[in-house]
């Protein structure tokens, strides 16, 4: 059994719109309307943010909040009660920036409107109904069974120093293990079109439909919908969702037209690799759709305005500062600033860019394993970015 990490949060979604499906949640009232304790870093944000904002991540604050508050069953409310810090990137709805907080919040929710715990509701209203027989929502759970320990970079690859990062954050992924062979079961609802006793049909059709748009930053999906990142590309349509934990990552692709489905759990080595030379050669061959091919620096960079880069900007977890050396090279140094951050990132690291498009930058070398990261500049054209994307909106600082 392996994490499956932010997968989890298309089972978060799913929780909610069974709500939906009941009648008891509706995606567009103001989530103030289920939690009236609901608070964030701005009262008119927190006032009016709705459950669709939440699952389509264009709520606009501060989201990689990793803050442990036990791991009782309290845990996901306690951590709900410290977002009165949570600060806002841009207004409501304005554009994707990927938010583990916002998945909390709406844990939260369903454990609100069920009045059961977030695990409870999960045992209950999915894993028991879809008949898992390996599914564990905590480590209580998975140690009845073989469950793989994550591992980090290193040669040989260093054993994690947790099983699992903090239950507070369950519903954004931080707990839930299971086999790939559950994994395929759970995403069997999507690809039939719903299951009697688990989600309808409109609901499924509405968590596989695009709601905005995301920024290329190589591998992560074109658009976004209730919890599924979309592939509108060549072919048919492909939904799904990658999950990283402290050393385990996962990978979930769905091409609901051709009834197929592939699951990948790892728990350590060069998992995005592997994903590039089975995931997508499979999802290629067996669901007729073509999923990017990893980015590469372009053989001549792209020239890009140094004014518009140049900068530091905050992502919560790390900062980001762009420089330019006196060649006209640019470099990017990441700075951990938060403990999650350092286990993964014991200290800063400086790495080349170079441009990538007109728009973005790619670091020269590539990143975990034979990935290179790509950076989006966001805002009016001409002046000095707002944001520096890469899935997350890092706000200028």
């Amino acid at each position: 059994m392996f994490q499956i990490g932010s997968i989890t949060k298309l089972w978060t979604a799913t929780l909610v719109m069974q709500l939906v499906d009941e009648g008891l949640v509706e995606l567009d009232r103001p989530v103030r309307g289920y939690l009236p304790e609901l608070v964030l870093g701005e009262e008119g944000v927190a006032a009016a943010v709705t459950t669709r904002q939440l699952l389509n991540h264009t709520a606009g604050f501060a989201g990689d909040l990793f803050r442990d508050t036990g791991s009782g069953a309290d845990a996901v409310e306690k951590y709900v009660a410290t977002l009165g810090d949570a600060g806002q990137l841009f207004p409501l709805g304005e554009q994707f920036s990927y938010n583990n907080a916002g998945y909390v919040v709406l844990g939260r929710l369903v454990e609100v409107v069920r009045g059961k715990s977030f695990n409870q509701a999960l045992r209950e209203h999915l894993i028991d109904p879809l008949g898992l027989t390996h599914a564990a929502t905590d480590a209580g759970e998975a140690i009845r069974y073989r469950a793989a320990l994550g591992h980090l970079p290193g040669d040989p690859p260093v054993p994690a120093p947790l099983w699992a990062l903090a239950a507070s954050s369950a519903p954004a992924g931080t707990l839930l293990s299971m086999r790939a062979a559950d994994l395929l079961e759970f995403a069997r609802v999507f690809v039939d079109g719903g299951r009697v006793g688990v989600l309808g049909a409109d609901s499924v059709s509405a968590m596989l439909s695009a709601e905005v748009s995301v920024p290329d930053v190589g591998l992560l999906s074109s658009h976004y919908g209730l919890g599924w990142g979309l592939w509108r590309g060549a072919g048919n349509l492909v939904a799904g969702h990658d999950g990283g934990t402290l050393g385990q990552s996962a990978f979930l692709r769905v091409v609901p037209e051709a009834g197929v489905a592939v699951a990948l759990l790892t728990n350590g080595g060069d998992p995005l690799s592997l994903y590039q030379d089975l995931v997508v050669p499979l999802i290629a061959e067996l669901g007729g759709a073509l999923l990017p091919a990893a980015p590469v620096p372009p053989v001549e960079p792209v020239a890009v305005d140094a004014d518009r880069v140049v900068g530091r900007y905050d992502a919560v977890m790390v900062r980001y500062e762009v420089s330019v050396d006196g060649d006209g090279r640019f470099w990017l140094r990441m700075v951990p600033v938060t403990d999650e951050a350092r286990l993964l990132l014991p200290e800063a690291v400086a790495m080349e860019l170079v441009g990538y498009t007109a728009g973005s930058l790619i670091t020269r070398e590539p990143q975990r394993g034979a990935v290179h990261m790509v950076l989006v500049p966001i805002g009016e054209a001409g002046k000095p970015a707002r944001f520096l994307h890469n899935s997350r909106a890092a706000a200028r600082i």
